[in-house]
Protein backbone atom coordinates (compact mmCIF):
# COMPACT_ATOMS: atom_id res chain seq x y z
CA UNK A 1 0.00 0.00 0.00
CA UNK A 2 2.35 2.40 0.77
CA UNK A 3 4.38 1.50 -2.50
CA UNK A 4 1.11 2.51 -4.05
CA UNK A 5 1.23 5.72 -1.99
CA UNK A 6 3.89 7.52 -2.97
CA UNK A 7 3.58 6.39 -6.55
CA UNK A 8 0.35 8.63 -6.31
CA UNK A 9 2.43 11.41 -4.39
CA UNK A 10 4.76 11.39 -7.23
CA UNK A 11 2.17 11.02 -10.50
CA UNK A 12 -1.12 11.56 -9.21
CA UNK A 13 -2.61 8.15 -10.25
CA UNK A 14 -3.05 5.26 -9.07
CA UNK A 15 -4.50 1.59 -10.02
CA UNK A 16 -7.54 0.68 -7.65
CA UNK A 17 -8.64 -2.51 -8.07
CA UNK A 18 -11.15 -5.39 -6.25
CA UNK A 19 -8.06 -6.37 -4.85
CA UNK A 20 -6.66 -3.61 -2.98
CA UNK A 21 -9.57 -0.68 -2.71
CA UNK A 22 -10.41 -1.30 0.85
CA UNK A 23 -6.91 -1.41 1.81
CA UNK A 24 -5.94 1.68 0.06
CA UNK A 25 -8.80 3.07 1.29
CA UNK A 26 -7.68 2.25 5.04
CA UNK A 27 -4.12 3.53 4.27
CA UNK A 28 -5.18 6.93 2.58
CA UNK A 29 -7.60 7.75 5.78
CA UNK A 30 -4.87 6.83 7.77
CA UNK A 31 -2.57 9.06 6.42
CA UNK A 32 -5.47 11.90 5.99
CA UNK A 33 -4.90 11.64 1.73
CA UNK A 34 -7.77 13.04 0.84
CA UNK A 35 -7.56 13.24 -2.80
CA UNK A 36 -6.41 9.42 -2.32
CA UNK A 37 -9.25 8.63 -0.40
CA UNK A 38 -12.30 10.33 -2.89
CA UNK A 39 -10.49 8.37 -5.28
CA UNK A 40 -11.18 5.07 -3.54
CA UNK A 41 -15.07 6.16 -2.67
CA UNK A 42 -15.47 7.06 -6.38
CA UNK A 43 -14.26 3.47 -7.55
CA UNK A 44 -16.44 1.90 -4.57
CA UNK A 45 -19.60 3.72 -6.24
CA UNK A 46 -18.41 2.93 -9.44
CA UNK A 47 -18.84 -0.88 -9.02
CA UNK A 48 -21.49 -0.88 -6.44
CA UNK A 49 -23.74 -4.08 -7.87
CA UNK A 50 -26.24 -6.56 -5.80
CA UNK A 51 -23.33 -9.02 -4.38
CA UNK A 52 -21.25 -6.21 -2.92
CA UNK A 53 -22.86 -3.38 -1.74
CA UNK A 54 -23.71 -4.65 1.70
CA UNK A 55 -20.06 -5.08 2.13
CA UNK A 56 -19.23 -1.57 1.21
CA UNK A 57 -22.24 -0.39 3.14
CA UNK A 58 -20.43 -2.44 6.45
CA UNK A 59 -17.02 -1.21 5.36
CA UNK A 60 -17.89 2.65 5.04
CA UNK A 61 -19.82 2.64 9.00
CA UNK A 62 -16.14 2.41 10.09
CA UNK A 63 -14.77 5.77 8.59
CA UNK A 64 -16.26 9.32 7.96
CA UNK A 65 -17.63 9.27 4.65
CA UNK A 66 -20.98 9.86 4.87
CA UNK A 67 -21.98 10.85 1.24
CA UNK A 68 -20.56 7.49 -0.03
CA UNK A 69 -22.04 5.24 2.71
CA UNK A 70 -25.65 7.07 2.10
CA UNK A 71 -25.10 6.75 -1.49
CA UNK A 72 -24.62 2.57 -0.46
CA UNK A 73 -27.43 2.52 2.03
CA UNK A 74 -29.75 3.83 -0.98
CA UNK A 75 -28.16 1.13 -3.29
CA UNK A 76 -28.95 -1.71 -0.78
CA UNK A 77 -32.79 -0.13 -0.64
CA UNK A 78 -33.22 0.02 -4.27
CA UNK A 79 -31.89 -2.72 -5.58
CA UNK A 80 -33.22 -4.90 -2.21
CA UNK A 81 -34.98 -7.81 -3.90
CA UNK A 82 -31.56 -8.53 -5.75
CA UNK A 83 -29.12 -7.93 -2.73
CA UNK A 84 -31.12 -10.46 -0.47
CA UNK A 85 -30.03 -13.63 -2.62
CA UNK A 86 -26.63 -12.72 -1.90
CA UNK A 87 -24.00 -13.93 0.78
CA UNK A 88 -23.50 -10.82 2.61
CA UNK A 89 -27.27 -10.32 3.44
CA UNK A 90 -27.03 -13.39 5.31
CA UNK A 91 -23.94 -11.94 7.31
CA UNK A 92 -26.38 -8.91 8.30
CA UNK A 93 -26.90 -8.08 12.06
CA UNK A 94 -30.54 -8.56 13.00
CA UNK A 95 -30.48 -4.78 13.67
CA UNK A 96 -29.07 -4.02 10.15
CA UNK A 97 -32.01 -6.04 8.66
CA UNK A 98 -34.37 -4.24 10.57
CA UNK A 99 -33.43 -0.69 9.44
CA UNK A 100 -32.99 -1.96 6.51
CA UNK A 101 -36.74 -3.56 6.00
CA UNK A 102 -38.23 -0.59 7.87
CA UNK A 103 -37.63 2.05 5.47
CA UNK A 104 -40.64 3.68 3.66
CA UNK A 105 -38.05 4.21 0.63
CA UNK A 106 -37.06 0.27 0.61
CA UNK A 107 -37.98 -0.67 -2.84
CA UNK A 108 -40.02 -3.85 -3.10
CA UNK A 109 -42.56 -4.46 -6.01
CA UNK A 110 -44.37 -6.64 -3.33
CA UNK A 111 -44.57 -6.58 0.30
CA UNK A 112 -44.25 -10.57 0.00
CA UNK A 113 -40.32 -10.69 -0.77
CA UNK A 114 -39.57 -8.63 2.53
CA UNK A 115 -41.45 -11.69 4.42
CA UNK A 116 -39.23 -13.76 2.21
CA UNK A 117 -36.17 -12.17 2.75
CA UNK A 118 -36.45 -12.39 6.61
CA UNK A 119 -37.40 -15.74 6.51
CA UNK A 120 -34.02 -16.31 4.50
CA UNK A 121 -32.01 -14.48 6.67
CA UNK A 122 -33.60 -16.56 10.12
CA UNK A 123 -32.98 -20.11 8.48
CA UNK A 124 -29.37 -19.08 7.73
CA UNK A 125 -28.61 -19.70 11.33
CA UNK A 126 -32.02 -20.97 13.18
CA UNK A 127 -31.01 -21.46 16.62
CA UNK A 128 -29.20 -18.10 17.02
CA UNK A 129 -31.68 -16.11 15.38
CA UNK A 130 -35.32 -17.88 15.57
CA UNK A 131 -35.82 -15.22 18.29
CA UNK A 132 -35.80 -12.40 16.37
CA UNK A 133 -38.77 -13.68 14.05
CA UNK A 134 -41.12 -11.47 15.77
CA UNK A 135 -39.10 -8.11 15.89
CA UNK A 136 -38.44 -8.56 12.16
CA UNK A 137 -41.87 -9.59 11.49
CA UNK A 138 -43.33 -6.44 13.16
CA UNK A 139 -41.31 -4.41 10.46
CA UNK A 140 -42.88 -6.06 7.61
CA UNK A 141 -46.08 -4.17 6.02
CA UNK A 142 -47.98 -7.32 6.34
CA UNK A 143 -51.43 -5.68 5.71
CA UNK A 144 -50.37 -4.20 2.10
CA UNK A 145 -50.25 -8.17 1.19
CA UNK A 146 -53.00 -9.90 -0.40
CA UNK A 147 -55.10 -12.04 2.66
CA UNK A 148 -54.50 -15.12 0.28
CA UNK A 149 -50.90 -14.94 0.44
CA UNK A 150 -50.75 -14.01 4.05
CA UNK A 151 -52.91 -17.46 4.69
CA UNK A 152 -50.91 -19.84 2.43
CA UNK A 153 -47.65 -18.49 3.41
CA UNK A 154 -47.46 -16.34 6.12
CA UNK A 155 -50.01 -18.06 8.75
CA UNK A 156 -48.40 -21.78 7.33
CA UNK A 157 -44.68 -20.43 8.10
CA UNK A 158 -42.98 -22.39 10.95
CA UNK A 159 -41.37 -19.47 12.29
CA UNK A 160 -44.70 -17.81 12.65
CA UNK A 161 -46.47 -21.19 14.01
CA UNK A 162 -43.94 -21.39 16.66
CA UNK A 163 -44.19 -17.66 17.77
CA UNK A 164 -47.32 -16.50 19.56
CA UNK A 165 -46.21 -12.88 18.83
CA UNK A 166 -46.12 -13.45 15.54
CA UNK A 167 -48.94 -15.29 15.28
CA UNK A 168 -51.21 -13.01 17.09
CA UNK A 169 -49.99 -10.18 15.02
CA UNK A 170 -50.70 -11.74 11.37
CA UNK A 171 -54.53 -12.46 13.42
CA UNK A 172 -54.93 -8.93 14.03
CA UNK A 173 -53.48 -7.60 10.53
CA UNK A 174 -56.24 -10.59 9.19
CA UNK A 175 -59.14 -9.16 11.67
CA UNK A 176 -58.36 -5.94 10.81
CA UNK A 177 -57.80 -6.08 6.95
CA UNK A 178 -61.05 -4.47 5.71
CA UNK A 179 -61.03 -1.40 7.96
CA UNK A 180 -57.23 0.08 8.49
CA UNK A 181 -54.96 0.98 5.73
CA UNK A 182 -51.49 -0.23 5.85
CA UNK A 183 -48.59 2.31 5.34
CA UNK A 184 -47.26 1.98 2.48
CA UNK A 185 -43.66 1.83 1.30
CA UNK A 186 -42.25 4.94 -1.33
CA UNK A 187 -43.15 4.02 -5.03
CA UNK A 188 -40.14 2.94 -7.50
CA UNK A 189 -41.25 5.72 -10.11
CA UNK A 190 -43.75 8.59 -9.98
CA UNK A 191 -45.74 8.91 -13.01
CA UNK A 192 -46.32 12.91 -14.09
CA UNK A 193 -49.34 14.26 -15.45
CA UNK A 194 -48.44 17.67 -17.27
CA UNK A 195 -50.43 20.40 -18.97
CA UNK A 196 -53.43 19.80 -21.59
CA UNK A 197 -57.20 21.40 -21.98
CA UNK A 198 -59.16 21.70 -18.85
CA UNK A 199 -63.01 20.70 -18.24
CA UNK A 200 -63.84 23.93 -20.78
CA UNK A 201 -62.10 21.80 -23.96
CA UNK A 202 -60.55 25.26 -24.80
CA UNK A 203 -58.41 26.36 -21.90
CA UNK A 204 -55.13 25.40 -21.36
CA UNK A 205 -53.60 24.60 -18.38
CA UNK A 206 -49.87 24.69 -17.12
CA UNK A 207 -51.02 21.71 -13.55
CA UNK A 208 -48.65 19.34 -12.96
CA UNK A 209 -49.99 16.32 -10.67
CA UNK A 210 -47.50 13.41 -9.72
CA UNK A 211 -48.83 10.27 -9.11
CA UNK A 212 -47.60 7.94 -5.96
CA UNK A 213 -48.53 4.60 -7.28
CA UNK A 214 -48.36 2.92 -3.66
CA UNK A 215 -50.61 5.42 -2.09
CA UNK A 216 -52.92 5.55 -5.29
CA UNK A 217 -52.85 9.50 -4.16
CA UNK A 218 -52.05 12.54 -6.42
CA UNK A 219 -50.17 15.85 -5.68
CA UNK A 220 -50.22 19.04 -7.35
CA UNK A 221 -46.76 20.14 -7.85
CA UNK A 222 -47.43 23.10 -10.51
CA UNK A 223 -44.99 26.14 -11.09
CA UNK A 224 -47.22 29.14 -12.14
CA UNK A 225 -44.31 30.35 -14.03
CA UNK A 226 -44.81 27.64 -16.10
CA UNK A 227 -46.59 28.17 -19.59
CA UNK A 228 -49.61 26.52 -20.38
CA UNK A 229 -49.46 23.87 -22.55
CA UNK A 230 -51.48 20.99 -24.47
CA UNK A 231 -50.92 19.12 -27.65
CA UNK A 232 -47.68 18.29 -26.42
CA UNK A 233 -45.10 15.58 -25.77
CA UNK A 234 -43.27 14.80 -22.30
CA UNK A 235 -40.07 13.09 -21.84
CA UNK A 236 -37.72 12.20 -18.72
CA UNK A 237 -34.02 12.07 -19.54
CA UNK A 238 -30.94 12.80 -17.10
CA UNK A 239 -32.98 13.73 -14.50
CA UNK A 240 -35.12 16.22 -16.54
CA UNK A 241 -38.72 16.23 -17.59
CA UNK A 242 -38.70 17.51 -20.77
CA UNK A 243 -42.08 19.32 -23.08
CA UNK A 244 -41.88 19.12 -26.30
CA UNK A 245 -43.73 20.97 -29.42
CA UNK A 246 -47.60 21.57 -28.66
CA UNK A 247 -49.80 24.42 -28.36
CA UNK A 248 -48.51 26.89 -25.75
CA UNK A 249 -51.06 30.41 -24.55
CA UNK A 250 -53.23 30.21 -27.91
CA UNK A 251 -54.20 27.52 -30.51
CA UNK A 252 -50.90 28.08 -32.14
CA UNK A 253 -48.40 25.28 -32.77
CA UNK A 254 -44.81 25.81 -31.20
CA UNK A 255 -41.29 24.33 -32.28
CA UNK A 256 -39.92 25.14 -28.72
CA UNK A 257 -38.93 22.60 -26.02
CA UNK A 258 -38.97 23.56 -22.02
CA UNK A 259 -37.54 21.35 -19.59
CA UNK A 260 -37.92 21.36 -16.04
CA UNK A 261 -35.01 20.84 -13.11
CA UNK A 262 -36.69 18.24 -10.54
CA UNK A 263 -34.30 19.45 -7.51
CA UNK A 264 -35.82 23.58 -7.72
CA UNK A 265 -38.58 22.70 -10.27
CA UNK A 266 -37.69 25.74 -12.22
CA UNK A 267 -38.30 25.54 -16.14
CA UNK A 268 -35.56 27.04 -18.38
CA UNK A 269 -35.92 26.70 -22.12
CA UNK A 270 -33.63 24.25 -24.90
CA UNK A 271 -32.77 24.49 -28.38
CA UNK A 272 -36.24 24.21 -30.42
CA UNK A 273 -37.32 21.85 -33.00
CA UNK A 274 -36.70 22.21 -36.82
CA UNK A 275 -40.64 22.23 -37.18
CA UNK A 276 -43.62 23.41 -35.14
CA UNK A 277 -45.14 20.45 -33.64
CA UNK A 278 -48.66 20.29 -32.24
CA UNK A 279 -50.35 16.42 -31.60
CA UNK A 280 -46.60 15.58 -31.60
CA UNK A 281 -45.46 11.77 -30.68
CA UNK A 282 -42.28 11.87 -28.35
CA UNK A 283 -40.37 9.28 -26.96
CA UNK A 284 -37.00 8.27 -25.55
CA UNK A 285 -34.16 5.81 -27.01
CA UNK A 286 -30.22 5.73 -26.31
CA UNK A 287 -30.29 8.78 -24.32
CA UNK A 288 -31.87 11.28 -26.88
CA UNK A 289 -35.54 12.19 -27.47
CA UNK A 290 -37.16 11.52 -30.46
CA UNK A 291 -40.27 13.86 -31.80
CA UNK A 292 -42.54 12.47 -34.94
CA UNK A 293 -45.08 13.60 -36.63
CA UNK A 294 -47.75 16.46 -35.62
CA UNK A 295 -49.39 19.43 -37.05
CA UNK A 296 -47.98 22.68 -37.78
CA UNK A 297 -51.26 24.16 -38.00
CA UNK A 298 -51.38 24.03 -41.98
CA UNK A 299 -49.98 20.95 -42.57
CA UNK A 300 -49.81 17.12 -41.25
CA UNK A 301 -45.97 16.08 -40.70
CA UNK A 302 -44.25 13.22 -41.98
CA UNK A 303 -40.62 14.76 -40.60
CA UNK A 304 -39.35 13.31 -37.46
CA UNK A 305 -36.23 14.63 -35.39
CA UNK A 306 -33.78 13.96 -32.41
CA UNK A 307 -32.52 15.53 -29.69
CA UNK A 308 -29.37 15.44 -27.87
CA UNK A 309 -29.06 16.78 -24.68
CA UNK A 310 -25.21 17.01 -24.69
CA UNK A 311 -25.04 19.21 -27.75
CA UNK A 312 -28.44 20.85 -27.21
CA UNK A 313 -29.35 20.06 -30.05
CA UNK A 314 -31.92 18.84 -32.77
CA UNK A 315 -31.19 16.46 -36.01
CA UNK A 316 -33.73 15.37 -38.52
CA UNK A 317 -34.05 11.91 -39.65
CA UNK A 318 -35.79 10.04 -42.51
CA UNK A 319 -39.38 11.01 -42.35
CA UNK A 320 -42.04 8.62 -41.65
CA UNK A 321 -44.40 6.85 -44.90
CA UNK A 322 -47.51 8.30 -43.54
CA UNK A 323 -48.36 12.03 -42.08
CA UNK A 324 -49.55 11.92 -38.86
CA UNK A 325 -50.63 14.09 -36.42
CA UNK A 326 -52.35 12.55 -32.80
CA UNK A 327 -50.80 9.22 -32.99
CA UNK A 328 -48.81 7.81 -30.07
CA UNK A 329 -45.22 5.97 -30.18
CA UNK A 330 -42.95 4.19 -27.95
CA UNK A 331 -39.38 2.83 -27.57
CA UNK A 332 -38.99 -1.13 -27.44
CA UNK A 333 -35.90 -3.12 -27.97
CA UNK A 334 -33.68 -0.32 -29.58
CA UNK A 335 -36.71 0.45 -32.26
CA UNK A 336 -39.05 3.47 -31.89
CA UNK A 337 -42.68 1.97 -33.29
CA UNK A 338 -45.54 4.79 -34.05
CA UNK A 339 -49.20 3.89 -34.64
CA UNK A 340 -52.32 5.27 -35.96
CA UNK A 341 -52.83 9.15 -36.20
CA UNK A 342 -54.45 11.22 -38.20
CA UNK A 343 -53.82 12.92 -41.68
CA UNK A 344 -56.09 15.27 -42.53
CA UNK A 345 -59.14 13.12 -44.53
CA UNK A 346 -58.84 9.73 -42.23
CA UNK A 347 -57.54 8.53 -39.15
CA UNK A 348 -55.24 5.52 -39.25
CA UNK A 349 -54.42 1.76 -38.66
CA UNK A 350 -51.57 1.88 -39.71
CA UNK A 351 -48.00 1.39 -37.81
CA UNK A 352 -44.15 1.79 -38.32
CA UNK A 353 -40.91 1.00 -37.32
CA UNK A 354 -37.68 3.29 -37.03
CA UNK A 355 -33.94 1.40 -36.84
CA UNK A 356 -31.43 4.00 -35.38
CA UNK A 357 -28.54 1.59 -36.65
CA UNK A 358 -30.40 1.75 -39.88
CA UNK A 359 -32.04 5.39 -40.20
CA UNK A 360 -34.81 3.62 -41.73
CA UNK A 361 -38.68 3.53 -40.94
CA UNK A 362 -40.63 0.22 -42.22
CA UNK A 363 -43.92 -0.25 -42.33
CA UNK A 364 -45.64 -3.07 -40.03
CA UNK A 365 -48.27 -4.71 -39.52
CA UNK A 366 -51.87 -2.21 -39.50
CA UNK A 367 -53.81 -2.54 -36.59
CA UNK A 368 -57.21 -3.97 -36.11
CA UNK A 369 -58.70 -0.44 -35.41
CA UNK A 370 -58.09 2.90 -36.98
CA UNK A 371 -57.20 4.98 -33.97
CA UNK A 372 -56.12 9.05 -33.86
CA UNK A 373 -55.58 10.49 -30.18
CA UNK A 374 -54.68 6.94 -29.01
CA UNK A 375 -51.93 6.08 -26.52
CA UNK A 376 -49.18 3.42 -27.46
CA UNK A 377 -46.84 1.97 -24.73
CA UNK A 378 -44.10 -0.40 -24.71
CA UNK A 379 -45.30 -2.93 -21.85
CA UNK A 380 -44.48 -6.90 -21.02
CA UNK A 381 -42.10 -6.77 -24.41
CA UNK A 382 -44.99 -5.80 -26.78
CA UNK A 383 -46.56 -2.83 -27.92
CA UNK A 384 -49.70 -1.72 -26.61
CA UNK A 385 -52.43 0.61 -28.62
CA UNK A 386 -55.28 1.85 -26.80
CA UNK A 387 -58.04 3.84 -27.12
CA UNK A 388 -58.42 6.81 -29.28
CA UNK A 389 -61.20 7.16 -31.73
CA UNK A 390 -62.48 6.41 -35.76
CA UNK A 391 -65.48 7.43 -37.66
CA UNK A 392 -67.53 5.98 -35.08
CA UNK A 393 -66.71 7.92 -32.03
CA UNK A 394 -64.35 7.23 -28.76
CA UNK A 395 -62.68 3.82 -28.60
CA UNK A 396 -61.99 1.71 -25.33
CA UNK A 397 -61.08 -1.59 -27.00
CA UNK A 398 -57.11 -1.98 -26.86
CA UNK A 399 -54.89 -4.08 -29.07
CA UNK A 400 -51.28 -5.93 -28.70
CA UNK A 401 -48.10 -5.81 -31.38
CA UNK A 402 -45.57 -8.85 -31.30
CA UNK A 403 -42.25 -7.81 -32.99
CA UNK A 404 -41.53 -11.37 -33.29
CA UNK A 405 -45.12 -12.29 -35.12
CA UNK A 406 -45.73 -8.82 -36.59
CA UNK A 407 -49.14 -9.34 -35.21
CA UNK A 408 -51.49 -7.57 -33.59
CA UNK A 409 -54.36 -8.99 -31.53
CA UNK A 410 -56.91 -7.72 -29.03
CA UNK A 411 -56.43 -7.31 -24.73
CA UNK A 412 -59.35 -6.48 -22.45
CA UNK A 413 -61.08 -3.48 -23.16
CA UNK A 414 -60.69 0.24 -20.64
CA UNK A 415 -63.64 0.41 -18.57
CA UNK A 416 -63.76 3.89 -20.08
CA UNK A 417 -63.75 5.07 -23.73
CA UNK A 418 -61.07 7.88 -24.02
CA UNK A 419 -58.98 9.79 -26.57
CA UNK A 420 -56.26 12.65 -26.66
CA UNK A 421 -55.38 10.84 -23.01
CA UNK A 422 -51.44 10.35 -21.08
CA UNK A 423 -50.58 6.57 -21.28
CA UNK A 424 -47.93 5.34 -19.00
CA UNK A 425 -46.13 1.95 -17.58
CA UNK A 426 -45.64 2.47 -13.62
CA UNK A 427 -44.40 -0.58 -11.62
CA UNK A 428 -45.60 -3.32 -14.01
CA UNK A 429 -49.15 -1.08 -14.83
CA UNK A 430 -50.11 0.43 -17.75
CA UNK A 431 -52.10 3.38 -16.82
CA UNK A 432 -54.19 5.31 -18.81
CA UNK A 433 -54.99 9.17 -17.61
CA UNK A 434 -57.56 11.79 -18.40
CA UNK A 435 -58.42 12.37 -21.38
CA UNK A 436 -61.79 13.17 -23.56
CA UNK A 437 -64.28 10.21 -23.09
CA UNK A 438 -66.77 11.30 -25.94
CA UNK A 439 -68.50 13.40 -24.13
CA UNK A 440 -66.49 15.39 -21.64
CA UNK A 441 -63.00 15.84 -20.57
CA UNK A 442 -62.01 13.51 -17.64
CA UNK A 443 -60.05 13.11 -14.72
CA UNK A 444 -60.71 9.22 -14.36
CA UNK A 445 -57.55 6.79 -14.01
CA UNK A 446 -57.87 3.58 -14.45
CA UNK A 447 -54.75 0.53 -14.92
CA UNK A 448 -53.70 -2.33 -16.85
CA UNK A 449 -52.38 -5.35 -15.60
CA UNK A 450 -51.67 -7.94 -18.28
CA UNK A 451 -51.14 -10.85 -16.38
CA UNK A 452 -54.64 -10.50 -15.33
CA UNK A 453 -55.92 -9.15 -18.34
CA UNK A 454 -58.03 -6.95 -16.70
CA UNK A 455 -58.60 -3.26 -15.63
CA UNK A 456 -58.85 -1.45 -12.44
CA UNK A 457 -59.70 2.09 -11.54
CA UNK A 458 -57.16 4.10 -9.94
CA UNK A 459 -57.79 7.48 -8.17
CA UNK A 460 -58.89 10.84 -10.27
CA UNK A 461 -56.39 13.48 -11.10
CA UNK A 462 -57.12 16.18 -9.30
CA UNK A 463 -58.76 18.59 -12.63
CA UNK A 464 -60.11 17.00 -15.91
CA UNK A 465 -58.58 17.48 -18.74
CA UNK A 466 -57.54 16.02 -22.47
CA UNK A 467 -54.64 16.49 -24.92
CA UNK A 468 -51.77 16.46 -21.68
CA UNK A 469 -48.99 14.84 -21.52
CA UNK A 470 -47.49 12.08 -19.43
CA UNK A 471 -44.07 10.58 -18.50
CA UNK A 472 -42.16 8.58 -15.05
CA UNK A 473 -40.26 9.85 -13.21
CA UNK A 474 -37.12 7.19 -11.54
CA UNK A 475 -33.76 7.27 -9.96
CA UNK A 476 -33.92 11.02 -8.39
CA UNK A 477 -32.14 11.34 -5.14
CA UNK A 478 -35.22 13.54 -3.72
CA UNK A 479 -38.02 10.89 -5.08
CA UNK A 480 -39.64 11.81 -1.55
CA UNK A 481 -40.39 15.08 -2.87
CA UNK A 482 -42.66 13.77 -5.35
CA UNK A 483 -44.64 11.36 -3.01
CA UNK A 484 -47.26 12.06 -0.51
CA UNK A 485 -45.79 11.66 2.91
CA UNK A 486 -46.37 9.03 4.76
CA UNK A 487 -47.10 10.63 8.02
CA UNK A 488 -49.90 12.76 6.64
CA UNK A 489 -51.76 9.87 5.46
CA UNK A 490 -52.18 8.80 8.71
CA UNK A 491 -51.77 5.34 8.34
CA UNK A 492 -50.49 2.34 10.11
Amino acid sequence: MMELIIEFAYTGSVNVTKSNAQRLFMAADYLNIVKLVQICCNFFEKTLCPHNCIGIWQFTKNYHTPELHLKVFHYVLSHFEEVVFGEEFLQLSAQDVSDIISRDDLNVRKEAAVFEAIIRWITHEPQEREGYADILLSEVRLSMMPTEYIQSHVLSNKLVTDNLRCQAMVSEVIECKDRILGRPRLPSAILLAIGGLKSSGIDLTNVIEAFDVRANHWMNITNLSEVPRSFHGAAFLGGHVYCVGGFARVFIATNSVCRIDLSTRTWQEVAPMHYRRGSVSVTVLNGCIYAMGGSNGHTYLSSAEFYQPETNQWLEIAPMHEQRSDASCTALNGKIYICGGYRGNECLRTAECYDPETKQWTLISPMGNRRSGLGVIAYDSRVYAVGGCNVTGCLQTAEVYSPHTNTWHNVCSMMTPRFKFGIEVVEDRLFVVGGFNGFHTTSNVEYYDSEMNEWSQACDMDISRSDLSCCVLSGLPNMADYTIPRDFLNLV
